[in-house]
């Protein structure tokens, strides 16, 4: 039991305490009656090592047993594949996005098809009402699920509630919102959540209950926090998305259980989120492929390759400064690729505004569609198609060369599956002799450029 020496100030006139010296009580008024008190706190202070671990001696790691790591399925395929394969026994996971993106519609409705499977769940809400949680669930049409509610925000009582419960998983929405009664500081504060995201984290592990932690974040798109429970969290995972649009995405940015950057689409319904099993069909559009301006290029997500949309329009300018406007894309790589084309491909748009975009919504940070950026600016200055039904694959270097892209293989049947019959791929690079796709390979921008011809 360690003992922690804290300093208090005592009135002498009036018995009034405080924690900080001050010339005269501000109860009484009383000058220099302030004296110096020492206190000791019996409270134990112990860590996440002596709550989950055997003991105190160290071991080889080949004597180590493997505990049973089987996954629990959500039911939800696209949740299951953000998450590594499902939910790993004793993880704590955080859950951050923009209000009202979907974050606790997606929670509730995964507690409560684990509850309709016979599953122990709990969900915690320090923000709804139990009459809120009740609307928002016949709404999901999940109103006869079997899932524990609990609307508290004192971190004891619910890890006294949780012990009672005993539940495989638990959701706490939000972590902002819990506080420990004997810290300091409102619910929110940076030592609250460090603390009671600690204790969560040892009841998680200790318990092994999947414990969701629903995040708010900042004006900048991070977890408030400032990214102290990135840290301390097994994994994070984000929503993208406009809330106004149907369609969402669930990116992990860490996972101890399994590979970052995977994503998971959804389409927000009338009645919740929706996996979406072929995310490539919904970033397409099949009338406007032939447009001049617009390309279709292939991305890889975590593990899984998928085809997308760059729309770019040239048009004159009405400003002294010509605009350079990128959706869904970083403004330095357009900035680059322009310089490309008027370097190398004698394509000069100084004088233009220039917009991209990616359709859909959908967020790229892929070199491998560099080409493709290029040949959307390109065809839309130009006034040209690009043939029916081609896709095109490619980074640009600096002296315009078209290099080759990680997993190309993988990109170009997964371009094939989707219909497309045409590719336009870099020189170098391993495609897969498929019967009706008819390959294209270049190894300069200006020779893409005479492509289009």
């Amino acid at each position: 039991m360690a003992k922690k020496a804290e300093t208090q100030y005592v009135c002498k006139a009036c018995g009034t305490t405080t924690s900080k010296w001050t010339g005269k009580c501000l109860s009484c008024g009383e000058w220099s009656a302030l004296e110096e008190k020492a206190i000791e706190s019996t409270q134990p202070t112990r860590g996440i090592g002596s709550a989950i671990s055997a003991g105190g001696a160290a071991q080889s790691l080949g004597s180590i047993a493997a505990e049973d790591t089987k996954r629990l399925s959500t039911g939800n395929t696209e949740l299951d594949r953000t998450l590594g394969g499902g939910l790993a026994p004793g993880s704590l996971i955080l859950l951050g996005g923009d209000p009202g993106i979907g974050k606790s519609t997606l929670v509730l409705q995964t507690l409560a098809t684990l509850a309709s499977a016979g599953v122990r769940t709990l969900y915690v809400t320090g923000e709804e009402s139990a009459i809120q949680v009740k609307l928002r669930s016949e709404r999901l049409q999940v109103s006869g699920s079997e899932l524990m509610l609990l609307c508290e925000t004192n971190l004891r009582r619910v890890l006294d509630e949780a012990k009672r419960l005993k539940p495989e998983v638990m959701v706490v929405d939000s972590i902002q919102t819990v506080y420990r009664e004997d810290l300091p500081g409102t619910p929110g504060s940076l030592n609250q959540l460090r603390e009671c995201t600690m204790e969560l984290m040892v009841f998680a592990k200790t318990h092994r209950c999947v414990t969701f932690l629903v995040g708010h974040v900042t004006k900048e798109g991070q977890i408030a926090g400032p990214r102290v429970l990135e840290h301390m969290v097994d994994t994070v995972a984000y929503f993208e998305g406009d809330r106004n649009h149907q369609y969402r995405i669930l990116r992990t940015i860490k996972n101890r259980f399994g590979a970052t950057d995977e994503i998971g689409v959804f389409e927000m319904t009338g009645h919740g989120l929706e996996p979406v099993e072929n995310p490539s069909r919904i970033f397409l559009n099949p009338i406007t492929q032939s447009h001049p301006g617009s390309v279709v290029s292939c991305t890889l997500e975590g593990s899984r390759a998928m085809l997308f949309e760059i729309q770019a329009l040239v048009n004159s300018t009405n400003y002294s400064v010509a605009q350079r406007v990128a959706a869904g894309i970083d403004q330095k790589r357009l900035t680059i690729i322009l310089a490309l084309l008027d370097k190398f491909a004698g394509i000069s748009v100084g004088a233009s505004d220039v917009f991209v975009s990616v359709a859909g919504g959908l967020r790229v940070d892929d070199p491998g569609t560099d080409l493709a950026l290029a040949l959307a600016v390109a065809c839309n200055h130009m006034g040209k198609r690009l043939p029916p039904k081609a896709i095109v694959i490619g980074e640009l270097g600096l002296s315009g060369e078209v290099r080759s892209v990680s997993q190309l293989e993988l990109r170009v049947k997964e371009a094939h599956r989707l219909g497309f019959e045409r590719i336009l791929v870099p020189t170098e690079g391993r495609v897969p002799n498929i019967q009706g796709l008819h390959v294209e390979r270049v190894g300069r921008i200006e020779q893409a450029i005479r492509w289009m011809d």
